[in-house]
């Protein structure tokens, strides 16, 4: 199934995308549902045969362009977990640029790097990333696979790693490049107000057979910038989760930036950094396209 957030008449609702089709109110279909997808997520065992059924009827409700999409999770219920350097030839590019705050010998991490993105940074399809949150002017983009958390969880094996997954969505890791770099802790270059574009969807975890062959692509005014393979993480999404549970508890709704392919702006000679106007487009295979113009 396909979760989405979205307004109509300045109303936030939950739907299931119904593809070629439109979008079924979820709480409108059945007002025993709630109308915040993070409530769903959380006692989703409990909603999913009735949820399952309303996407069986296919009752659409509104078409596409009747609606607002937003994030599908607008506010988080804590700061978005990432994953920084998860791909090889992404952490050679950074550690070639002026950019790097890791200093060291070997590009490759040899362990997980976690950081963290503020939630009042997410912002949903189509909505603007405003250049005016980093003075520096080195904004950069990073689409990345996010994964939603449906379980809380502690102490989980690699084997049993994605029975607490609920589902994916597409993340634009959007940072300012010289703040990340000037405060060594990436916090603050990763958090600026519009500078976590997610969505247009949570598509559930069933939908997808193998994750690890969904392709990742980002263009920027057209031009492809970025081609990735999930298949080519240095820490796949099972060792992730194996890594961040051995110390803490994930919860129902967490999101995970599971980190970017190469490509990104720091990784060009001079740098390709974002301007305004431009429009930068994630497309991730079976979820779908994330579109974002810069102001």
């Amino acid at each position: 199934m396909r979760f989405v957030t979205f307004k109509k008449n300045n109303n936030i609702r939950v739907g299931l995308e119904i593809l070629n089709k439109g979008i079924i109110d979820v709480n409108k279909a059945n007002n025993n549902l709630p109308n915040d997808l993070n409530n769903i997520i959380k006692k989703y065992s409990e909603f999913e045969n009735q949820i399952q059924n309303i996407n069986n009827t296919q009752n659409i409700h509104y078409s596409i362009d009747e609606v607002k999409l937003l994030s599908p999770i607008p506010v988080p219920v804590r700061d978005i977990i990432c994953v920084g350097k998860n791909y090889a030839k992404h952490a050679k590019e950074v550690q070639k640029s002026s950019f790097s705050t890791l200093q060291e010998k070997k590009y490759v991490p040899n362990e997980l790097i976690i950081f963290n993105k503020a939630t009042t940074s997410v912002i949903g399809p189509n909505d603007k990333i405003e250049l005016i949150n980093d003075r520096t002017n080195t904004t950069d983009y990073e689409g990345e696979l996010g994964v939603v958390v449906g379980k809380r969880s502690k102490n989980i094996k690699y084997s049993n790693a994605t029975d607490i997954i609920f589902g994916y969505t597409i993340i634009n890791d959007v940072t300012a490049r010289k703040l990340q770099n000037n405060h060594k802790q990436w916090f603050i270059g990763k958090s600026p107000d519009t500078y976590c574009p997610m969505g247009p969807c949570i598509i559930t975890k069933d939908e997808i057979e193998n994750i690890k062959n969904i392709k990742i692509q980002t263009t920027v005014n057209g031009e492809t910038r970025q081609s990735g393979i999930v298949k080519d993480m240095i820490f796949n999404i099972s060792t992730i989760i194996e890594i961040l549970t051995k110390s803490m508890t994930l919860v129902e709704g967490d999101i995970i930036a599971t980190g970017t392919p190469s490509g990104v702006g720091i990784g060009f000679d001079p740098p390709k950094f974002l301007k305004s106007g431009d429009k930068i487009k994630i497309s991730v295979d079976s979820i779908g396209i994330l579109e974002n113009e810069v102001i």
